[in-house]
């Protein structure tokens, strides 16, 4: 059985008509207040939801691909449903979304900070893999600004010199790991080799 549309309505409709991205960042500002709230105070938190704030920080600092399109091809293109039609998330300004997680960890370390409480583990693991992924992204995103004022791509060999840290890092991680030996090295190597891992990732 057919179904007939209205004559110019688009082939995608967004979850629950709100902007593209808007359930997405409902979900992932949901995240960051319980790790956020759950380290204020002094709650045990569960590993799942660190790696769930993981998954939601890829999705909103990884960097993405564009094509350069005419207005006229992008919405003839979003009109017949193979482009999804851009939006702000929510309503919001562009990148609230971004400035509320990031707002949120300052609050989070500007409190544990004033409470004496900074250089707690849990809080120095929490902040410290935020902070790792998050200067990591800053720093792709400033290479890209540059590259496009200056018109220079970035230098291959700064690409290499962050892929060889990004393995050394890995491999001071993982060997003790393989080798059933983890307190071989002094927990502060694993978190540091962990934070150079995630700064990579965040600039790629």
């Amino acid at each position: 059985m057919m179904t007939l549309e209205p004559e110019g309505s688009p082939r995608y409709w967004p979850p629950l008509g709100l902007p593209v991205g808007s359930v997405r960042a409902i979900l992932t500002l949901f995240v960051v207040s319980i790790v956020t709230l759950s380290v204020a105070r002094r709650h045990e938190l569960d590993p799942v939801w660190t790696e769930t704030l993981l998954i939601a920080l890829a999705h909103y600092f990884t960097s993405r691909r564009f094509v350069s399109l005419t207005p006229e091809v992008l919405a003839r293109i979003q009109k017949e449903g193979f482009l999804e039609q851009e939006g702000n998330p929510l309503f919001l300004p562009r990148h609230s979304i971004r400035l509320l997680i990031v707002g949120s960890f300052i609050a989070l370390g500007v409190f544990l900070y004033r409470q004496n409480r900074l250089w707690e583990s849990e809080a120095v693991s929490l902040l410290g893999i935020v902070a790792a992924y998050a200067l990591g992204a800053i720093a792709r995103n400033i290479s890209s600004w540059f590259g496009r004022r200056t018109g220079r791509r970035a230098s291959s060999g700064w690409g290499d010199i962050k892929a060889i840290i990004a393995l050394l890092a890995m491999a001071v991680a993982g060997v003790p790991e393989l080798l059933s030996m983890p307190d071989l090295l002094p927990p502060m190597a694993y978190k540091i080799s962990l934070a150079l891992m995630l700064f990579y990732f965040g600039s790629r």
